[in-house]
C-alpha cells in the first residue's frame, strides 16, 4: 500500500508548489542581486569551481533527494524543470552560482526545503554543474552565499 506522503508527492502538487516557489525566489534574487551583483563577479563556472569528488557526492544526494521530480537524467518532468542542457543554460546565463544555490536550498527537496546540510546543497549544485559540462577544478564549491554570488555563468 502506498503511504499518504508518497501519494501526495505523486499527484504533482508538491512539485508544482516547489516550482512556483523557485520562480518566486528567482524573481526576488534577480531584483535583489540586480546588475550591481554582476559588476562584482570575478569568476565564472568555466574556471572550475567544484571538484569531481564533490560532484560525485552531489550525484548521490541528487539521486536520493531530487531525482524523483527532476528525473535521474536531470531532464525534469511536469512542474519540475530540466536541470541540464539548453533549458538550464538559458535560465542561468545571466545568473550566478549563488542565486542557483539559494534557490535550490530554499525550495528543495520540494517536500522539505532547507532540510539538507549546506555542504550537501553545495555538492548537489556541483553535480548539476558537472552534468552541464562545466569543468571541474581543484577546489570544492563552498556553501558560502557571498562567495557564490561572485561566480557567474556567463564568461
Amino acid at each position: 500500500m502506498m503511504s499518504t506522503w508518497k501519494a501526495w508527492r505523486l499527484d504533482g502538487r508538491a512539485c508544482g508548489r516547489a516550482i512556483v516557489g523557485a520562480w518566486l525566489v528567482a524573481i526576488v534574487a534577480a531584483a535583489w542581486g540586480g546588475s550591481a551583483g554582476s559588476a562584482q563577479t570575478k569568476r565564472t563556472v568555466f574556471d572550475g569551481v567544484y571538484t569531481d569528488a564533490q560532484a560525485e557526492r552531489g550525484k548521490a544526494a541528487y539521486d536520493k533527494d531530487c531525482a524523483f521530480c527532476h528525473l535521474e537524467d536531470l531532464t525534469g518532468q511536469g512542474f519540475a524543470p530540466g536541470l541540464v542542457e539548453d533549458i538550464f543554460k538559458h535560465r542561468w546565463e545571466d545568473g550566478t552560482v549563488g542565486e542557483l544555490y539559494a534557490i535550490v536550498k530554499a525550495t528543495m527537496p520540494q517536500d522539505k526545503p532547507e532540510s539538507l546540510s549546506e555542504a550537501t546543497y553545495a555538492d548537489i549544485v556541483a553535480y548539476v554543474l558537472k552534468a552541464n559540462k562545466y569543468p571541474a577544478g581543484q577546489e570544492e564549491l563552498k556553501p558560502d552565499p557571498e562567495a557564490l554570488k561572485m561566480v557567474a555563468f556567463k564568461k
